[in-house]
């Protein structure tokens, strides 16, 4: 497809939200040694999309502009690489793209062979595209940091779905109007975050936290505390300076209660673990909303704004 244009949408420098972006023609990737060439199908927008683009991440992200951002893809293959092996033209993948690289607001995007992985018929291409950093993160979170095994917003939805299938005792917290919702995920208690009892973390069944996935900010160390078990840690999945001081003062104190950052390394085996929990109707991916790619500003002020209830997707 060398020489061939494709519909992107890019920035050009920090800030500047929805406003920001720009629709542009630019050259169709090429799929190089162990890389895959995706016709995109679906892309879902994430929380680090935009704030890599309010500038929080810089010097180190993005390396570059001007820059096509998101990294959670569906697609078709239609060419491979040198040494790709494990695709064919004509393969449907869900694929997670570098954060050094994004790419995912694209007619086209190049993925590495070791984080795509194969899409049956059964997962939508819209199902797909939301799994990579929320479902990924949310498994790591659980099973790596909070030590539950699994039998078979965003990273809220699908934490509360795979804690069930750890057979645990599910509390969440969500605004009032996703209350049934969130119950319906799973949830065994779910908690008005706006009442005083929702703001306080308390369990309706007095019970203690043995793991909180901290999917929020601006929620203190003091809030989860006095709710969490002997040994209970809080697992924070966008820790900031402050949550960073806590788990040094934790560890060097030797506190039974712990704060555990969250750094995720997107892992090919865990996606496609994922997929298959989808494709057997374990799991789910719930769709806020769907945007067409020549309206990806909306699908970015939406996401900004941050009362989606579930992922919010791009399509070509």
């Amino acid at each position: 497809m060398a020489g061939k244009l494709m519909h992107a949408v890019q920035y050009d420098s920090y800030g500047g939200g929805a406003a920001g972006l720009k629709h542009v023609e630019v050259p169709v990737p090429s799929a190089n040694k162990d890389e895959v060439l995706l016709k995109v199908e679906a892309t879902s927008v994430n929380p680090v999309d935009w704030t890599m683009q309010k500038g929080v991440m810089r010097p180190i992200l993005p390396r570059r502009f001007p820059w096509i951002p998101c990294t959670d893809v569906a697609g078709e293959v239609v060419a491979v690489g040198p040494g790709v092996e494990n695709f064919k033209t004509g393969d449907k993948a869900v694929a997670v793209l570098s954060q050094f690289s994004g790419g995912g607001l694209a007619e086209f995007v190049v993925a590495e062979k070791s984080s795509s992985v194969a899409r049956p018929p059964e997962v939508s291409a819209a199902e797909g595209a939301g799994l990579p950093i929320a479902g990924l993160t949310a498994l790591k979170a659980l099973t790596e940091s909070a030590g539950v095994k699994l039998d078979g917003s965003g990273v809220g939805h699908y934490a509360v779905q795979l804690a069930k299938l750890g057979n645990t005792h599910v509390t969440a917290t969500c605004g009032a109007r996703n209350i049934e919702f969130v119950k319906n995920l799973g949830a065994d208690e779910v908690l008005d975050y706006k009442t005083p009892e929702g703001a306080a973390l308390k369990s309706p069944s007095g019970k203690k936290y043995d793991a909180v996935i901290h999917c929020a900010s601006g929620i203190p160390w003091s809030t989860f505390e006095p709710n969490l078990s002997e040994n209970g840690k809080v697992v924070d999945i966008t820790p900031g300076p402050s949550a960073m001081m806590t788990f040094a003062v934790k560890k060097l104190t030797f506190s039974k209660k712990q704060l555990v950052p969250l750094l995720l390394i997107p892992n090919g085996e865990n996606l496609n673990y994922l997929v298959n929990l989808v494709k057997e109707r374990k799991l789910k991916t719930v769709i806020d909303s769907k945007h067409p790619l020549s309206k990806a500003e909306d699908a970015w002020a939406k996401s900004i704004d941050g009362h989606a209830t579930g992922k919010i997707i791009v399509e070509p």
